[in-house]
């Protein structure tokens, strides 16, 4: 398997090392992807961790050009379905998440246990409260909205999403449920990025056998 590695920041450099370690070819690092040759990148699967404006751009050429695609960039949710629909049309697999750590994506389906009951009991509100380092560009971040989207689900009501930017912090996601006699508390905390390369470099592997458009979560629970 071929492997380009679209952004080479913090996440891609982790990416890279992630490659070494498991054998697997680089076959480029850009940080200008719609430069890549087009000829190769066809034999190519494409790791996608730039920023929200340049996946904007460039989601077209990544469809119509790589064999298959992994975006680990957020901050695109209001043209998700746009996206979805392009990536269908030119038939190149795509796998997507908000996060690509294994641990948050248990999360996730524990969040959905937890407030599909209290969804059915009643009596409690819930909160959000995501830290990140000081260079991430959106906020809130992707994990806090798609923990929000399956609260809301559950439990038909807004959730309040606090927002910390501080130093290094690679991403700790609190979730709170607030009752009039307790409170239920679930966290998850990144210790590094490197849980975040590991698992797009599993859905990168896994694009091998797969066709049509995942979330991540769907491909490795």
């Amino acid at each position: 398997m071929k492997i380009v590695i679209s952004g080479y920041g913090k996440m891609g450099k982790m990416v890279e090392k992630v490659l070494i370690e498991k054998n697997l070819t680089c076959a480029g690092k850009s940080e200008n992807i719609t430069e890549f040759d087009r000829e190769l990148a066809h034999e190519c699967v494409c790791i996608d961790f730039t920023v929200p404006d340049a996946f904007r751009t460039n989601y077209k050429f990544l469809a119509e050009n790589f064999k298959a695609v992994v975006v680990g960039t957020t901050g695109w949710e209001d043209i998700k379905n746009d996206v979805i629909s392009y990536f269908e049309k030119c038939g190149t697999p795509m796998v997507y998440a908000s996060n690509f750590s294994i641990g948050v994506n248990v999360f996730f389906a524990v969040t959905d246990y937890i407030s599909g009951l209290l969804g059915k009991t009643g009596g409690y509100s819930p909160y959000i409260v995501e830290k990140h380092h000081c260079h991430k560009l959106d906020a809130p971040s992707g994990t806090a909205k798609s923990l929000a989207a399956i609260i809301d689900r559950n439990m038909n009501e807004k959730v309040d999403i606090q927002s910390v930017r501080c130093g290094e912090i690679p991403g700790i996601h609190t979730i709170g449920f607030e009752g009039v006699n307790d409170r239920i508390t679930l966290t998850h905390e990144a210790f590094s990025r490197e849980g975040f390369a590991r698992g797009a470099v599993e859905a990168a592997i896994r694009t091998e056998t797969l066709s049509g458009v995942h979330e991540f979560k769907e491909i490795v629970l």
